[in-house]
Protein backbone atom coordinates (compact mmCIF):
# COMPACT_ATOMS: atom_id res chain seq x y z
CA UNK A 1 0.00 0.00 0.00
CA UNK A 2 1.16 3.52 -0.77
CA UNK A 3 2.38 5.10 2.46
CA UNK A 4 0.57 8.42 2.06
CA UNK A 5 -2.67 6.68 1.05
CA UNK A 6 -2.39 4.24 3.96
CA UNK A 7 -2.05 7.09 6.44
CA UNK A 8 -4.93 8.96 4.84
CA UNK A 9 -7.22 5.90 4.80
CA UNK A 10 -6.64 5.20 8.49
CA UNK A 11 -7.33 8.81 9.41
CA UNK A 12 -10.39 9.12 7.19
CA UNK A 13 -12.04 5.89 8.35
CA UNK A 14 -11.65 6.90 12.00
CA UNK A 15 -12.69 10.50 11.36
CA UNK A 16 -15.89 9.55 9.52
CA UNK A 17 -16.87 7.16 12.31
CA UNK A 18 -16.49 10.05 14.79
CA UNK A 19 -18.22 12.59 12.55
CA UNK A 20 -21.22 10.35 11.81
CA UNK A 21 -21.91 10.01 15.53
CA UNK A 22 -21.49 13.75 16.06
CA UNK A 23 -23.80 14.65 13.17
CA UNK A 24 -26.77 12.88 14.79
CA UNK A 25 -26.27 14.91 17.96
CA UNK A 26 -25.65 18.23 16.23
CA UNK A 27 -28.56 18.14 13.82
CA UNK A 28 -30.99 17.70 16.72
CA UNK A 29 -30.36 21.09 18.31
CA UNK A 30 -28.79 23.52 15.83
CA UNK A 31 -31.47 23.79 13.15
CA UNK A 32 -33.48 26.53 14.86
CA UNK A 33 -30.61 28.84 15.83
CA UNK A 34 -30.47 31.73 13.38
CA UNK A 35 -27.03 32.89 14.55
CA UNK A 36 -25.33 29.49 14.36
CA UNK A 37 -24.78 28.13 10.85
CA UNK A 38 -22.80 25.16 12.15
CA UNK A 39 -20.75 23.70 14.98
CA UNK A 40 -17.54 22.00 13.90
CA UNK A 41 -14.69 24.39 13.17
CA UNK A 42 -11.50 22.50 14.02
CA UNK A 43 -9.55 19.37 13.11
CA UNK A 44 -6.09 18.36 14.22
CA UNK A 45 -4.29 15.32 12.85
CA UNK A 46 -0.93 14.57 14.42
CA UNK A 47 1.69 11.84 14.45
CA UNK A 48 3.43 11.68 17.82
CA UNK A 49 4.47 9.14 20.42
CA UNK A 50 4.17 6.35 17.84
CA UNK A 51 0.45 6.93 17.17
CA UNK A 52 -1.88 8.97 15.00
CA UNK A 53 -3.89 11.46 17.10
CA UNK A 54 -7.16 13.05 15.95
CA UNK A 55 -8.78 16.01 17.73
CA UNK A 56 -12.14 17.35 16.51
CA UNK A 57 -12.07 20.23 19.02
CA UNK A 58 -9.15 22.45 19.87
CA UNK A 59 -7.38 20.59 22.69
CA UNK A 60 -6.43 22.05 26.04
CA UNK A 61 -2.76 22.04 26.94
CA UNK A 62 -3.35 20.22 30.21
CA UNK A 63 -5.31 17.23 28.90
CA UNK A 64 -5.20 14.65 26.11
CA UNK A 65 -8.63 13.80 24.69
CA UNK A 66 -7.40 12.72 21.27
CA UNK A 67 -8.78 9.77 19.36
CA UNK A 68 -5.77 7.51 18.77
CA UNK A 69 -4.94 5.14 15.92
CA UNK A 70 -2.20 2.52 15.66
CA UNK A 71 -0.41 3.27 12.39
CA UNK A 72 0.70 0.60 9.99
CA UNK A 73 4.29 -0.05 8.82
CA UNK A 74 3.78 2.50 6.05
CA UNK A 75 4.69 5.23 8.53
CA UNK A 76 8.39 4.44 8.10
CA UNK A 77 8.16 5.37 4.41
CA UNK A 78 6.84 8.89 5.01
CA UNK A 79 9.56 11.40 4.32
CA UNK A 80 9.22 15.12 4.92
CA UNK A 81 8.92 15.71 1.18
CA UNK A 82 6.14 13.14 0.77
CA UNK A 83 4.28 14.50 3.78
CA UNK A 84 4.36 18.04 2.41
CA UNK A 85 3.75 17.27 -1.26
CA UNK A 86 1.48 14.17 -1.14
CA UNK A 87 0.00 13.41 2.26
CA UNK A 88 -1.08 16.80 3.52
CA UNK A 89 -2.46 18.06 0.15
CA UNK A 90 -4.55 14.86 -0.12
CA UNK A 91 -5.85 15.26 3.44
CA UNK A 92 -6.68 18.92 2.89
CA UNK A 93 -8.54 18.12 -0.35
CA UNK A 94 -10.69 15.45 1.36
CA UNK A 95 -11.46 17.74 4.32
CA UNK A 96 -12.31 20.71 2.11
CA UNK A 97 -14.68 18.67 -0.07
CA UNK A 98 -16.48 17.38 3.02
CA UNK A 99 -16.51 20.85 4.61
CA UNK A 100 -18.12 22.46 1.56
CA UNK A 101 -20.74 19.70 1.22
CA UNK A 102 -23.87 18.97 3.25
CA UNK A 103 -23.02 15.28 3.57
CA UNK A 104 -23.10 15.45 7.39
CA UNK A 105 -26.03 17.84 7.52
CA UNK A 106 -26.37 21.57 6.82
CA UNK A 107 -25.48 22.55 10.40
CA UNK A 108 -22.52 20.26 11.00
CA UNK A 109 -19.73 22.62 9.93
CA UNK A 110 -19.38 26.28 10.83
CA UNK A 111 -18.54 28.72 8.04
CA UNK A 112 -14.86 28.74 9.05
CA UNK A 113 -12.75 25.65 9.62
CA UNK A 114 -9.17 25.24 10.87
CA UNK A 115 -6.96 22.30 9.92
CA UNK A 116 -3.87 21.61 12.01
CA UNK A 117 -1.46 18.92 10.82
CA UNK A 118 1.74 17.99 12.64
CA UNK A 119 4.26 15.19 12.43
CA UNK A 120 7.14 14.46 14.78
CA UNK A 121 10.32 14.00 12.73
CA UNK A 122 13.84 13.10 13.79
CA UNK A 123 15.38 16.41 12.78
CA UNK A 124 12.61 19.02 12.66
CA UNK A 125 8.89 18.58 13.28
CA UNK A 126 6.37 19.48 10.59
CA UNK A 127 3.54 21.81 11.60
CA UNK A 128 0.97 23.09 9.11
CA UNK A 129 -2.08 25.24 9.89
CA UNK A 130 -4.75 26.08 7.29
CA UNK A 131 -8.01 28.02 7.33
CA UNK A 132 -10.99 27.09 5.15
CA UNK A 133 -13.99 29.37 4.57
CA UNK A 134 -17.41 28.47 3.22
CA UNK A 135 -18.46 31.77 1.64
CA UNK A 136 -22.03 30.61 1.10
CA UNK A 137 -22.46 29.97 4.83
CA UNK A 138 -20.62 33.18 5.70
CA UNK A 139 -22.99 35.26 3.59
CA UNK A 140 -25.92 33.39 5.08
CA UNK A 141 -24.69 34.20 8.59
CA UNK A 142 -24.10 37.85 7.70
CA UNK A 143 -27.68 38.15 6.52
CA UNK A 144 -29.03 36.36 9.61
CA UNK A 145 -26.92 38.59 11.84
CA UNK A 146 -28.27 41.78 10.27
CA UNK A 147 -31.85 40.46 10.38
CA UNK A 148 -31.35 39.55 14.04
CA UNK A 149 -30.16 43.07 14.90
CA UNK A 150 -33.22 44.56 13.21
CA UNK A 151 -35.82 42.12 14.50
CA UNK A 152 -34.52 41.27 18.00
CA UNK A 153 -32.15 44.02 19.15
CA UNK A 154 -33.50 47.25 17.66
CA UNK A 155 -37.17 46.23 17.88
CA UNK A 156 -39.08 47.65 20.83
CA UNK A 157 -40.10 45.62 23.88
CA UNK A 158 -41.55 43.11 24.52
CA UNK A 159 -39.40 41.62 21.73
CA UNK A 160 -36.25 40.02 23.19
CA UNK A 161 -33.76 37.46 21.91
CA UNK A 162 -33.65 34.02 23.50
CA UNK A 163 -30.84 33.37 25.98
CA UNK A 164 -29.16 31.01 23.48
CA UNK A 165 -29.33 33.55 20.65
CA UNK A 166 -28.09 36.22 23.04
CA UNK A 167 -24.98 34.08 23.63
CA UNK A 168 -24.18 33.76 19.92
CA UNK A 169 -24.91 37.45 19.37
CA UNK A 170 -22.28 38.33 21.99
CA UNK A 171 -19.70 36.18 20.17
CA UNK A 172 -20.48 37.75 16.80
CA UNK A 173 -19.92 41.25 18.20
CA UNK A 174 -16.16 40.57 18.22
CA UNK A 175 -16.09 38.75 14.87
CA UNK A 176 -14.57 40.95 12.12
CA UNK A 177 -16.17 38.73 9.47
CA UNK A 178 -19.58 39.98 10.61
CA UNK A 179 -19.14 43.45 12.08
CA UNK A 180 -16.61 46.28 12.06
CA UNK A 181 -14.44 46.13 15.16
CA UNK A 182 -15.03 49.67 16.35
CA UNK A 183 -16.48 51.00 19.56
CA UNK A 184 -19.01 53.23 17.80
CA UNK A 185 -20.31 50.18 15.90
CA UNK A 186 -20.42 47.61 18.69
CA UNK A 187 -21.22 49.70 21.77
CA UNK A 188 -24.65 50.97 20.58
CA UNK A 189 -25.77 47.36 20.09
CA UNK A 190 -24.56 46.35 23.55
CA UNK A 191 -26.24 49.42 25.03
CA UNK A 192 -29.51 48.76 23.20
CA UNK A 193 -29.88 45.20 24.47
CA UNK A 194 -28.74 46.21 27.96
CA UNK A 195 -31.43 48.89 28.07
CA UNK A 196 -34.08 46.39 27.02
CA UNK A 197 -32.99 44.01 29.79
CA UNK A 198 -32.66 46.62 32.54
CA UNK A 199 -35.91 45.58 34.25
CA UNK A 200 -34.75 41.94 34.40
CA UNK A 201 -31.64 41.97 36.58
CA UNK A 202 -30.84 38.30 36.09
CA UNK A 203 -31.04 38.48 32.30
CA UNK A 204 -29.04 41.72 32.31
CA UNK A 205 -26.34 40.20 34.50
CA UNK A 206 -26.24 37.15 32.23
CA UNK A 207 -25.94 39.37 29.14
CA UNK A 208 -23.08 41.38 30.65
CA UNK A 209 -21.34 38.12 31.49
CA UNK A 210 -21.83 36.83 27.94
CA UNK A 211 -20.41 39.80 26.07
CA UNK A 212 -17.53 40.33 28.51
CA UNK A 213 -16.66 36.63 28.18
CA UNK A 214 -16.72 36.95 24.38
CA UNK A 215 -14.41 39.96 24.59
CA UNK A 216 -12.10 38.11 26.97
CA UNK A 217 -11.85 35.22 24.51
CA UNK A 218 -11.10 37.60 21.64
CA UNK A 219 -8.39 39.35 23.65
CA UNK A 220 -6.71 36.19 24.91
CA UNK A 221 -7.01 34.00 21.82
CA UNK A 222 -6.93 36.49 18.94
CA UNK A 223 -5.53 39.90 19.79
CA UNK A 224 -2.83 39.52 22.43
CA UNK A 225 -1.15 36.45 20.85
CA UNK A 226 -0.17 38.68 17.90
CA UNK A 227 2.18 40.65 20.12
CA UNK A 228 2.72 38.64 23.30
CA UNK A 229 3.39 35.10 24.51
CA UNK A 230 1.90 33.65 27.67
CA UNK A 231 4.41 32.92 30.40
CA UNK A 232 2.87 29.39 30.56
CA UNK A 233 -0.48 27.69 30.05
CA UNK A 234 -1.84 28.69 33.44
CA UNK A 235 -0.35 32.14 33.84
CA UNK A 236 -2.06 35.43 33.13
CA UNK A 237 1.30 37.11 32.49
CA UNK A 238 1.99 38.16 28.91
CA UNK A 239 5.57 38.48 27.64
CA UNK A 240 6.30 40.69 24.58
CA UNK A 241 7.40 38.80 21.47
CA UNK A 242 10.91 39.59 20.33
CA UNK A 243 9.70 40.71 16.90
CA UNK A 244 6.92 42.89 18.34
CA UNK A 245 9.04 46.01 17.90
CA UNK A 246 8.85 45.42 14.15
CA UNK A 247 5.03 45.27 14.22
CA UNK A 248 3.00 48.45 14.12
CA UNK A 249 -0.41 47.63 15.64
CA UNK A 250 -3.41 48.70 13.61
CA UNK A 251 -4.76 51.85 15.29
CA UNK A 252 -8.42 50.83 14.99
CA UNK A 253 -7.82 47.37 16.41
CA UNK A 254 -5.71 48.78 19.25
CA UNK A 255 -8.53 51.20 20.04
CA UNK A 256 -11.01 48.30 19.98
CA UNK A 257 -8.74 46.34 22.33
CA UNK A 258 -8.83 49.26 24.77
CA UNK A 259 -12.63 49.40 24.47
CA UNK A 260 -13.01 45.67 25.21
CA UNK A 261 -10.66 46.01 28.18
CA UNK A 262 -12.92 48.72 29.61
CA UNK A 263 -16.00 46.55 29.14
CA UNK A 264 -14.37 43.57 30.85
CA UNK A 265 -13.42 45.84 33.73
CA UNK A 266 -17.06 46.24 34.73
CA UNK A 267 -16.82 42.70 36.08
CA UNK A 268 -13.06 42.32 36.55
CA UNK A 269 -11.29 45.63 37.22
CA UNK A 270 -7.92 43.98 37.90
CA UNK A 271 -8.02 42.30 34.49
CA UNK A 272 -8.96 45.58 32.85
CA UNK A 273 -5.98 47.31 34.42
CA UNK A 274 -3.66 44.55 33.20
CA UNK A 275 -5.00 44.86 29.65
CA UNK A 276 -4.73 48.65 29.67
CA UNK A 277 -1.09 48.36 30.70
CA UNK A 278 -0.51 45.96 27.80
CA UNK A 279 -2.19 48.48 25.50
CA UNK A 280 0.22 51.13 26.77
CA UNK A 281 3.10 48.81 25.79
CA UNK A 282 1.58 48.67 22.30
CA UNK A 283 1.62 52.47 22.13
CA UNK A 284 -1.92 53.41 23.17
CA UNK A 285 -2.01 56.98 24.48
CA UNK A 286 -5.72 56.45 25.17
CA UNK A 287 -4.98 53.57 27.58
CA UNK A 288 -2.28 55.62 29.29
CA UNK A 289 -4.76 58.47 29.86
CA UNK A 290 -7.35 56.07 31.25
CA UNK A 291 -4.88 54.67 33.78
CA UNK A 292 -3.74 58.13 34.83
CA UNK A 293 -6.93 60.16 34.85
CA UNK A 294 -9.93 57.94 34.13
CA UNK A 295 -12.43 58.50 31.36
CA UNK A 296 -12.47 62.29 31.74
CA UNK A 297 -16.09 62.33 32.87
CA UNK A 298 -15.08 63.19 36.44
CA UNK A 299 -12.62 65.75 37.75
CA UNK A 300 -9.84 63.44 38.97
CA UNK A 301 -8.69 65.44 42.00
CA UNK A 302 -10.61 67.23 44.75
CA UNK A 303 -8.73 69.29 47.33
CA UNK A 304 -11.01 70.35 50.14
CA UNK A 305 -10.59 71.95 53.50
CA UNK A 306 -10.45 68.69 55.44
CA UNK A 307 -9.72 66.02 52.84
CA UNK A 308 -7.99 65.38 49.52
CA UNK A 309 -9.66 62.91 47.15
CA UNK A 310 -8.56 61.30 43.88
CA UNK A 311 -10.88 59.23 41.69
CA UNK A 312 -10.57 57.12 38.57
CA UNK A 313 -13.76 55.71 37.09
CA UNK A 314 -11.85 53.42 34.71
CA UNK A 315 -9.85 51.65 37.41
CA UNK A 316 -12.88 52.12 39.73
CA UNK A 317 -10.82 53.51 42.56
CA UNK A 318 -11.17 56.37 45.05
CA UNK A 319 -8.24 57.51 47.17
CA UNK A 320 -9.04 59.54 50.29
CA UNK A 321 -6.55 61.40 52.45
CA UNK A 322 -8.04 62.73 55.68
CA UNK A 323 -6.27 65.99 56.52
CA UNK A 324 -7.96 66.53 59.87
CA UNK A 325 -9.42 63.71 61.97
CA UNK A 326 -12.79 65.28 62.70
CA UNK A 327 -16.44 65.05 61.75
CA UNK A 328 -16.18 67.70 59.03
CA UNK A 329 -13.57 65.67 57.12
CA UNK A 330 -15.75 62.57 56.85
CA UNK A 331 -18.75 64.72 56.00
CA UNK A 332 -16.79 66.38 53.21
CA UNK A 333 -15.80 63.00 51.76
CA UNK A 334 -19.38 61.68 51.98
CA UNK A 335 -20.69 64.74 50.15
CA UNK A 336 -18.10 64.18 47.44
CA UNK A 337 -18.87 60.44 47.06
CA UNK A 338 -22.62 61.07 46.92
CA UNK A 339 -22.06 63.60 44.14
CA UNK A 340 -19.81 61.14 42.27
CA UNK A 341 -22.43 58.39 42.39
CA UNK A 342 -25.18 60.79 41.34
CA UNK A 343 -23.12 61.62 38.25
CA UNK A 344 -22.68 57.95 37.36
CA UNK A 345 -19.39 56.95 38.99
CA UNK A 346 -19.22 53.12 39.28
CA UNK A 347 -20.79 51.89 42.49
CA UNK A 348 -18.47 48.89 42.42
CA UNK A 349 -15.29 50.68 43.47
CA UNK A 350 -12.46 50.21 45.92
CA UNK A 351 -11.21 52.89 48.30
CA UNK A 352 -7.71 53.59 49.60
CA UNK A 353 -7.80 55.50 52.87
CA UNK A 354 -5.05 57.51 54.51
CA UNK A 355 -6.39 58.16 57.98
CA UNK A 356 -5.39 57.67 61.60
CA UNK A 357 -8.74 56.08 62.37
CA UNK A 358 -8.65 52.27 62.76
CA UNK A 359 -12.33 51.64 63.51
CA UNK A 360 -14.23 48.56 62.27
CA UNK A 361 -17.80 47.36 62.61
CA UNK A 362 -18.45 44.49 65.08
CA UNK A 363 -19.00 41.91 62.31
CA UNK A 364 -16.31 39.23 62.36
CA UNK A 365 -16.18 38.23 58.68
CA UNK A 366 -16.10 41.71 57.14
CA UNK A 367 -13.09 42.60 55.00
CA UNK A 368 -10.79 44.96 56.86
CA UNK A 369 -10.48 47.25 53.87
CA UNK A 370 -10.13 50.97 53.39
CA UNK A 371 -13.83 51.17 52.55
CA UNK A 372 -14.83 49.37 55.74
CA UNK A 373 -12.51 51.56 57.81
CA UNK A 374 -13.83 54.78 56.25
CA UNK A 375 -17.48 54.03 56.96
CA UNK A 376 -16.76 52.69 60.45
CA UNK A 377 -14.97 55.96 61.20
CA UNK A 378 -17.79 58.08 59.73
CA UNK A 379 -20.29 56.15 61.87
CA UNK A 380 -18.59 57.42 65.03
CA UNK A 381 -20.19 60.82 64.29
CA UNK A 382 -24.02 60.68 64.78
CA UNK A 383 -24.47 63.99 62.95
CA UNK A 384 -23.30 62.23 59.77
CA UNK A 385 -25.99 59.53 59.88
CA UNK A 386 -28.30 61.34 57.41
CA UNK A 387 -25.43 61.66 54.92
CA UNK A 388 -24.52 58.00 55.40
CA UNK A 389 -28.14 57.04 54.71
CA UNK A 390 -28.23 59.25 51.63
CA UNK A 391 -25.04 57.60 50.38
CA UNK A 392 -26.43 54.11 51.06
CA UNK A 393 -29.70 54.81 49.26
CA UNK A 394 -27.91 55.77 46.06
CA UNK A 395 -25.16 53.11 46.37
CA UNK A 396 -27.27 50.01 47.00
CA UNK A 397 -27.65 47.83 43.94
CA UNK A 398 -28.42 44.09 43.80
CA UNK A 399 -25.93 41.80 42.01
CA UNK A 400 -23.21 44.46 42.42
CA UNK A 401 -20.13 44.28 44.65
CA UNK A 402 -17.60 46.62 46.15
CA UNK A 403 -14.11 45.94 44.77
CA UNK A 404 -12.39 46.23 48.15
CA UNK A 405 -11.68 42.50 48.37
CA UNK A 406 -11.12 39.56 46.05
CA UNK A 407 -14.40 37.80 45.16
CA UNK A 408 -15.11 35.71 48.26
CA UNK A 409 -17.43 35.33 51.23
CA UNK A 410 -16.29 38.83 52.24
CA UNK A 411 -17.66 40.46 49.06
CA UNK A 412 -20.54 42.84 49.81
CA UNK A 413 -23.11 44.91 47.95
CA UNK A 414 -22.40 48.66 47.62
CA UNK A 415 -23.77 50.50 50.64
CA UNK A 416 -23.28 47.54 53.01
CA UNK A 417 -20.90 49.15 55.51
CA UNK A 418 -23.04 52.27 55.88
CA UNK A 419 -26.34 50.39 56.15
CA UNK A 420 -25.29 47.71 58.62
CA UNK A 421 -23.56 50.30 60.78
CA UNK A 422 -26.58 52.61 60.83
CA UNK A 423 -28.80 49.68 61.81
CA UNK A 424 -26.64 49.03 64.85
CA UNK A 425 -26.27 52.63 65.98
CA UNK A 426 -29.73 54.11 65.43
CA UNK A 427 -33.32 52.81 65.37
CA UNK A 428 -34.17 55.57 62.91
CA UNK A 429 -32.64 53.50 60.09
CA UNK A 430 -34.50 50.21 60.53
CA UNK A 431 -36.51 50.87 57.31
CA UNK A 432 -33.17 51.19 55.51
CA UNK A 433 -32.08 47.85 56.99
CA UNK A 434 -35.29 46.21 55.72
CA UNK A 435 -34.81 47.68 52.25
CA UNK A 436 -31.21 46.47 52.16
CA UNK A 437 -32.14 42.95 53.27
CA UNK A 438 -34.82 42.72 50.59
CA UNK A 439 -32.30 43.78 47.90
CA UNK A 440 -29.25 41.74 48.89
CA UNK A 441 -28.20 38.77 46.73
CA UNK A 442 -28.75 35.96 49.23
CA UNK A 443 -27.24 33.36 46.90
CA UNK A 444 -23.84 35.02 46.62
CA UNK A 445 -23.41 37.25 49.70
CA UNK A 446 -22.87 35.87 53.19
CA UNK A 447 -21.96 38.78 55.47
CA UNK A 448 -25.60 39.42 56.41
CA UNK A 449 -25.87 35.90 57.91
CA UNK A 450 -24.18 36.98 61.12
CA UNK A 451 -25.93 40.32 61.36
CA UNK A 452 -29.01 39.11 63.29
CA UNK A 453 -26.94 38.05 66.29
CA UNK A 454 -25.05 41.35 66.44
CA UNK A 455 -28.27 43.33 65.90
CA UNK A 456 -29.96 41.50 68.80
CA UNK A 457 -26.93 42.03 71.04
CA UNK A 458 -27.45 45.78 70.53
CA UNK A 459 -31.25 46.10 70.39
CA UNK A 460 -32.61 42.92 71.96
CA UNK A 461 -35.76 41.06 70.81
CA UNK A 462 -38.88 43.18 71.20
CA UNK A 463 -42.32 43.04 69.52
CA UNK A 464 -41.74 46.36 67.73
CA UNK A 465 -38.52 44.96 66.22
CA UNK A 466 -40.08 41.77 64.85
CA UNK A 467 -40.68 43.13 61.35
CA UNK A 468 -37.08 44.19 60.78
CA UNK A 469 -35.83 41.01 62.43
CA UNK A 470 -37.87 38.97 59.94
CA UNK A 471 -36.25 40.83 57.06
CA UNK A 472 -32.79 40.17 58.51
CA UNK A 473 -33.46 36.45 59.01
CA UNK A 474 -34.99 36.00 55.54
CA UNK A 475 -31.91 37.58 53.95
CA UNK A 476 -29.73 34.78 55.26
CA UNK A 477 -27.70 32.69 52.85
CA UNK A 478 -28.69 29.02 52.55
CA UNK A 479 -25.80 28.26 54.91
CA UNK A 480 -27.06 30.74 57.54
CA UNK A 481 -27.04 29.32 61.06
CA UNK A 482 -29.34 29.24 64.07
CA UNK A 483 -29.40 32.65 65.82
CA UNK A 484 -28.88 31.57 69.42
CA UNK A 485 -29.77 34.89 71.05
CA UNK A 486 -33.12 35.17 69.19
CA UNK A 487 -35.23 33.90 72.11
CA UNK A 488 -39.03 33.78 72.05
CA UNK A 489 -39.67 33.65 75.81
CA UNK A 490 -42.73 35.88 76.15
CA UNK A 491 -46.28 35.51 74.86
CA UNK A 492 -46.24 38.95 73.23
CA UNK A 493 -43.13 37.98 71.27
CA UNK A 494 -44.72 34.71 70.10
CA UNK A 495 -47.91 36.53 69.11
CA UNK A 496 -45.97 39.13 67.11
CA UNK A 497 -43.92 36.36 65.45
CA UNK A 498 -47.13 34.51 64.51
CA UNK A 499 -48.56 37.68 63.04
CA UNK A 500 -45.42 38.39 61.00
CA UNK A 501 -45.17 34.80 59.70
CA UNK A 502 -48.83 34.53 58.71
CA UNK A 503 -48.22 36.64 55.60
CA UNK A 504 -45.07 34.72 54.55
CA UNK A 505 -44.66 31.81 52.14
CA UNK A 506 -44.18 28.31 53.61
CA UNK A 507 -40.48 28.21 52.75
CA UNK A 508 -40.00 31.60 54.43
CA UNK A 509 -41.76 30.42 57.57
CA UNK A 510 -39.57 27.33 57.68
CA UNK A 511 -36.41 29.40 57.29
CA UNK A 512 -37.38 31.83 60.06
CA UNK A 513 -38.36 29.06 62.49
CA UNK A 514 -35.16 27.18 61.74
CA UNK A 515 -33.04 30.26 62.42
CA UNK A 516 -34.87 31.01 65.69
CA UNK A 517 -35.29 27.49 67.12
CA UNK A 518 -32.52 25.53 65.39
CA UNK A 519 -34.93 23.08 63.71
CA UNK A 520 -38.60 22.18 63.57
CA UNK A 521 -37.83 19.14 65.74
CA UNK A 522 -36.49 21.40 68.47
CA UNK A 523 -39.61 23.57 68.21
CA UNK A 524 -41.78 20.44 68.56
CA UNK A 525 -39.88 19.42 71.67
CA UNK A 526 -40.21 22.94 73.12
CA UNK A 527 -43.98 22.82 72.54
CA UNK A 528 -44.31 19.78 74.84
CA UNK A 529 -41.33 20.24 77.18
CA UNK A 530 -41.88 20.59 80.91
CA UNK A 531 -39.21 23.29 80.83
CA UNK A 532 -41.34 25.53 78.58
CA UNK A 533 -43.62 28.09 80.23
CA UNK A 534 -47.22 26.79 80.07
CA UNK A 535 -48.49 29.96 78.38
CA UNK A 536 -45.95 29.52 75.56
CA UNK A 537 -46.80 25.90 74.67
CA UNK A 538 -49.97 26.72 72.68
CA UNK A 539 -48.11 29.54 70.95
CA UNK A 540 -45.33 27.14 69.86
CA UNK A 541 -48.02 24.72 68.62
CA UNK A 542 -49.52 27.51 66.50
CA UNK A 543 -46.07 28.26 65.04
CA UNK A 544 -45.73 24.58 64.10
CA UNK A 545 -49.16 24.65 62.49
CA UNK A 546 -47.92 27.38 60.13
CA UNK A 547 -45.55 24.89 58.45
CA UNK A 548 -47.57 21.68 58.67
Amino acid sequence: MDAAQGFLDDVWNKLMTIYNKESKRINEFVSHRPLQVGVMDYLQVAWRDGKIHIDIDEPFDWTDSSYKIEAGPYIAELTEERIRTELYPALRKEVEELFLSDKLGPHFFDYRFQIVFSVEMKEEDIHICDQLVNNVKLNQLRQSFQNFITSKIMADLPVLPSVDDQFFFSRHLVNPDLIEQKEDTVDPLIGRLSAKLCSNKERLSEWIGQYTSAMEDWIQNVYLPRYFNRADSYAIEWIPKEERALINPNADQLSFFVYTALQIGKKRPDTREQYLKLAVQLGSKQAEDYIRRGSGKFTPVYKGTYAEIHNNDVTQTIEVRILAEEEAAYGEVLDYMIELLQKGFPKEYSLKLKSKQKSYLPLKKMAKSGLHRFFAAALTYPALYPKLAAYANIAMEPYAWYKDTEPSEKSVMPGTYAVLGLGLYSKDYFPLISRYMQMVDTEHQMIQDGYAEVFIDVHGVEPELMSVLMDILLAGNEEARHVKNFVIDRVELAETLLQELSSKEIYERELVLYRIFGSLEKLKKAATSKQTKPELKPMYAKLLALVS
